[in-house]
């Protein structure tokens, strides 16, 4: 079984069953079931096979949940991108995923002209249409990546309800999800069938999802977390979603109330801007029976004072890319531990292990390592990283933990420098990849500070050659190659960064000068 024959097998069982609402509309498993077909009849008319990547440069709406399981249906490879990132940043995972088709809002339109010459394996854009603009705009014709362009309603329009796709294997790429490097560049994680099946069988299963549920899906569905806790695990227990564009806590609390929501997934930011939202009602979320949290710690008084004020549970969970993503989650028939990740899921091992990879007391801290059917096949085109990732079938996560005598395990430190913003991962080495590129630009070093909105923001410390270069010129330079989230708030400029005697940058004592400052 795989997702998309599993939500034909829905849509049988139940054709009249609301499978989402959104801005007003709504449609039943048997009318996205077959609007997910002719999709991907579709794309078999345009030349697209088995085995082909698909790009999703999507926001939140019908079009990502069609397209994506549509291309699934069809046996092709999906990688979802971030529609806000920078022409450069995607640019470089169209070409190194060898996209072959892209499937993105026309608002992209400016886009594709921009960064298509770029891109000579991608035969099709396919456009899905707004209310403000379309393919019929004007002087859209005369664009030199017209040709390529196809509308999303044709596509579907063109394809056929009795089409059979082919047989899917377990091991078969369904989804390569690029996550931020400490290269510098993104990492392709390859999971298959098996890894996104298992892992939203799991956890619909662990958090009792049922066709009763109405889940509030307003986390970008590009994102590993949505994907799987917000959009696969309901779609596969029969459930509905309420999708939500964007993050607003004012149409958030307007949805909840109007179809009386009983699930929400958010990571820590959103909790706290709905926590201090005036206007929101504990009547608003009365018919939430469960809340989840995840994509950075969320703090303990944030939890309790939310708990407290809306009179629902928040169960917290872990989760990378590489795992599809959920390995640990606090249980709902057990004690919530605060602070805690919870214990494993059904059929997911985690352990805290030394450096030789031997398992630590209780108690004690270690690298969190990770085994399971969720567990990626690797990253694409990358054999060495993969090795290093992977050994002996246990996922080395590089995040430091313990576990308590009750299995529930602890989050005690992240990967080695990496910045959480908004639950969204930002590694240093990236940002400063961008910076180095400036002319005037000497040496960067890139650290997460304190930010009571975003959790953590992203600042720079540079060491110039220009005494009269500025924050200013500096952040807009980064906007220009950069996506928003990654933007530096605050830049720095030292007359020399601290090194060790190998020339090595100290970290560790630009953060103690940040914490003095922050501390002053």
């Amino acid at each position: 079984m795989n997702l998309s024959s599993q939500l034909h097998e829905t849509a049988k069982a139940s054709t009249t069953k609301i499978a989402y609402h959104f801005m007003g509309k709504s449609s039943t498993y048997a009318e996205l079931d077959g609007a997910i077909t002719k999709f991907a009849s579709g794309l078999e008319k345009l030349g697209v096979k088995q085995g082909d990547h698909i790009a999703l440069l999507l926001g939140n709406s019908p079009h990502f949940v069609i397209g994506l399981y549509g291309a699934l249906r069809l046996g092709a490879t999906v990688i979802p991108v971030n529609p806000i990132y920078t022409a450069d940043e995607i640019g470089y995972i169209l070409n190194n995923g060898d996209v072959k088709v892209v499937v993105g809002l026309d608002l992209m339109i400016p886009l594709a002209e921009k960064v298509h010459t770029m891109l000579p394996k991608v035969s099709h854009y396919i456009i899905c249409e707004t209310e403000q603009n379309g393919l019929a705009q004007p002087g859209v014709e005369g664009l030199s990546v017209y040709p390529k362009m196809k509308s999303f309603t044709d596509v579907v329009a063109s394809g056929e309800l009795s089409f059979q796709g082919p047989e899917l294997q377990d091991d078969d790429t369904a989804i390569i999800l690029y996550t931020s490097g400490t290269t510098g560049k993104p990492k392709g994680a390859m999971l298959t069938h098996k890894n996104l099946y298992s892992n939203a069988s799991d956890v619909g299963t662990y958090l009792k999802m049922n066709d009763d549920d109405r889940v509030i899906t307003t986390l970008p569905m590009f994102h590993v977390f949505c994907l799987t806790v917000a959009l696969n695990a309901p779609l596969l227990k029969g459930a509905t979603l309420l999708i939500a564009p964007k993050f607003s806590p004012k149409d958030i609390f307007h949805l909840a109330k109007e179809y009386k929501a009983t699930v929400f997934a958010g990571v820590p930011t959103m909790y706290n801007f709905l926590f201090q939202y005036p206007e929101g009602s504990p009547e608003d979320l009365s018919s939430l029976r469960l809340c989840i949290s995840g994509g950075a710690a969320m703090p303990v008084a944030l939890l309790e004072n939310f708990e407290k004020k809306f009179d629902v549970l928040i169960s917290e969970g872990y989760g990378l890319s590489e795992a599809s993503p959920v390995t640990c989650f606090n249980p709902l028939d057990r004690p919530r531990k605060a602070g805690s990740i919870g214990p494993s899921i059904v059929n997911v091992e985690n352990r805290v292990v030394n450096e030789l990879g031997e398992e630590v007391p209780v108690g004690e801290v270690g690298e969190l390592i990770v085994r399971g059917p969720n567990v990626m096949k690797g990253y694409y085109k990358m054999p060495e990283e993969t090795e290093a990732s992977i050994k002996d079938g246990w996922l080395h996560t590089g995040d430091m933990a313990r576990m308590d005598e009750e299995g529930y395990f602890y989050i005690v430190d992240r990967k080695k420098d990496m910045i959480i913003v908004g639950g969204y991962n930002v590694y240093p080495r990236e940002v400063e990849e961008v910076i180095y590129n400036h002319p005037d630009v000497v040496e960067v070093a890139v650290l997460g500070v304190p930010d009571l909105n975003q959790g953590e923001a992203v600042q720079a410390y540079v060491v110039s050659k220009r005494a009269d270069l500025t924050e200013k010129e500096m952040i807009s330079y980064c906007k220009e190659h950069l996506a928003k989230y990654k933007v530096p708030s605050s830049v720095v400029f030292l007359e020399e960064l601290p090194k060790n005697t190998t020339g090595k940058i100290l970290r560790r004592a630009l953060k103690t000068q940040v914490a003095q400052t922050v501390g002053n």
